[in-house]
């Protein structure tokens, strides 16, 4: 079972038409819908399980500038700012703090990748720098080893993802966006060359714009849409101990990935190492994943496991007026690798002895949409007018989940970008464009 998540109140009656539909209630369509909602454009959002069940309460909580990729640094700068003032804008408790985001490293070459980082995000005035000795060991209270060095990003934070994506979720109800959870958006109709309707489990609503947002179910809708979106999941595997002291700061290596949690517990997990199900997708976008596999193939492990099973059992089309894969099942609610949680743990007790005796409270898997490049796409659709689709955030989607919904929101009514959506658009892996892999950290 997944971790427990904040309820919303579902809208019970489905409105015959909107301006915009958002499909997925995760934290980037909660975020759209919230920015749409706070512009006065009608918006209806349609959950096919319930607000925040899937990747977007079972990741680690960062909110992170630290080891982004260039392409997404204007971006997250933008949704730092946003989760500065999440609590005021969404009236709740979304848990999210300035901590600071440390990545250690203990070679010449872990130093040199650092300082070429920093030289990039020198433009955007974030506070990063290098830290050593007595510094490092300030941000590690108690840690039983020492490292050479760390990228240290002291305007970074984090927040709680169980409470996040419904708090904002609640917000753009309260102030007009209808949010329907437990009803699936089975297909998109078109007219007139463009969208017109979606068309849910409980019947059809009439609209100018869709954003999908689907998270790992992304790719599946564009096939029965007859578009092509080569986007891949990988099974992320995490526990949560009970309260214990501890270092404040989110601390990344490769054997370990650790955040203090605002219950006083820790959000464990290995900072590198993901379960690859093999399924008929791995085959269709082999070609566009291939640099990014021969990249990080050190890291990933392939398995026959029960997605691959579902996967290759699954339609990818399907009429519209007959249940959907997405009601078939509602939620992605895989089992952790807990042999890779085991391996985190035992690196958390290595360097913190004191977790020897923590208890360990809960255990949970999901899977990440991911893209060949591990940068997300937030475009519009051109063989399709009046559809954007905001997906395959790669495993760090939580913390640049705001700006996201909100540049997905400008982008389908046709407003000014808040960012430049470039670097973002679905067309770049069939538009010639090399497959650029961003440097590791």
């Amino acid at each position: 079972m997944g971790p427990y998540v904040d309820s919303v109140t579902s809208d019970e009656v489905l409105p015959a038409a909107t301006r915009v539909a958002i499909i997925g209630g995760g934290i980037i369509g909660a975020s759209a819908a919230l920015t749409l909602a706070s512009r006065g454009i009608p918006v209806v959002l349609c959950e096919k399980g319930y607000i925040a069940c899937e990747q977007s309460s079972r990741n680690w909580g960062w909110c992170r500038q630290a080891g982004r990729d260039e392409r997404e640094m204007p971006l997250i700068v933008e949704s730092l700012r946003l989760w500065r003032d999440m609590n005021r804008m969404t009236d709740s408790e979304t848990g999210f703090r300035t901590c600071g985001v440390m990545y250690v490293g203990d070679t010449e070459d872990d130093e040199k990748r650092f300082a070429a980082w920093v030289d990039m995000a020198r433009p955007y005035e974030i506070g990063t720098r290098i830290v050593r000795g007595e510094e490092i060991k300030a941000l590690m209270p108690g840690a039983n080893r020492d490292y050479r060095c760390g990228l240290y990003v002291p305007t970074d934070g984090c927040a709680e993802p169980q409470l996040a994506a419904p708090a904002i979720a609640r917000a753009a109800r309260r102030k007009g966006a209808v949010i329907v959870a437990h009803c699936a958006v089975r297909g998109i109709d078109r007219g007139a060359g463009r969208v017109n309707a979606v068309i849910t489990e409980r019947g059809r609503i009439v609209c100018d714009t869709v954003i999908l947002a689907g998270g790992a179910w992304t790719s599946l809708f564009c096939a029965s849409l007859g578009l092509r979106l080569p986007q891949l999941k990988v099974l992320s595997s995490v526990m949560r101990t009970a309260p214990i002291d501890g270092p404040d700061t989110c601390t990344y290596m490769s054997d370990l990935g650790y955040r203090k949690r605002r219950d006083g517990g820790y959000t464990i997990a290995r900072g590198s190492g993901y379960v690859v199900p093999i399924v008929p997708d791995s085959a269709r976008y082999f070609r566009e994943f291939l640099p990014t596999l021969r990249k990080e193939a050190a890291s990933l492990k392939p398995r026959l496991n029960a997605q691959s099973l579902r996967e290759i059992r699954a339609p990818r089309r399907w009429p519209l007026d007959r249940p959907s894969p997405f009601e078939k099942t509602r939620v992605l609610d895989p089992a952790p690798n807990k042999a890779m949680n085991r391996e985190a743990l035992d690196a958390m007790i290595r360097l913190y002895p004191q977790f020897r005796q923590v208890p360990i409270v809960q255990e949970w898997g999901g899977y990440i949409d991911v893209t060949p490049d591990v940068v997300p796409y937030i475009s519009r659709i051109g063989d399709i007018p009046g559809l954007t689709v905001a997906t395959g955030f790669s495993g760090h989607g939580f913390g640049i989940g705001p700006g996201a919904g909100q540049l997905a929101a400008e982008l389908a009514t046709d407003q000014k970008p808040s960012v430049d959506a470039t670097p973002f658009r679905a067309s770049r892996f069939s538009d010639g464009s090399p497959i650029v892999i961003g440097p590791e950290i």
